[in-house]
């Protein structure tokens, strides 16, 4: 006889693997959906919704992701900088080829996790690089061929 209720995953369940991602020629928002779906832990079996079950993920060439159309000259973000009629925006381009081009797929993702103290929990596990490189190599990270998942990734 089967056991009645839902699965609950406990800390002690909980098991976070390692994942690379190279995001060279990929398309942002794409990438994003996969990485943020890692984050969260939604393609294990024993997802919970409460907890923190994800994966670590390590992007690297984050400078090198692709926005499709007129977005890379269009798109634009906002911020606000706390004073009267300080509203500021920047397009992606000027984002992309500055000095922080990580910053780009960093707000992807975050917009794709709930807010809050779990949302940044869980946004502390992601690892964005601009370059070829990252210091996590003693965590033997898995590479994880996002182009490959859909023919429309590249």
């Amino acid at each position: 006889m089967a056991l009645k209720g839902t699965y609950t995953a406990k800390p002690s369940d909980i098991t976070k693997d390692w994942f690379v991602v190279d995001a060279e020629g990929l398309v942002l928002g794409r990438l994003a959906v996969i990485i943020a779906n890692r984050l969260r832990g939604k393609h294990k079996v024993g997802f919970t919704p409460h907890m923190a079950c994800g994966d670590n993920v390590i992007v690297i060439n984050c400078e090198k992701v692709v926005l499709t159309g007129n977005k890379r000259t269009q798109k634009t973000y906002y911020w606000h900088t706390g004073y009267p009629g300080g509203i500021k925006e920047r397009k992606a381009d000027k984002i992309l080829d500055g000095r922080f081009p990580d910053r780009v797929l960093k707000k992807a993702v975050e917009r794709m996790i709930p807010r809050g103290p779990l949302g940044r929990q869980v946004m502390r596990q992601l690892h964005l690089y601009a370059g070829n490189s990252h210091p996590h190599e003693a965590q033997s990270p898995k590479v994880l061929d996002v182009k490959s998942m859909n023919r429309k990734n590249s």
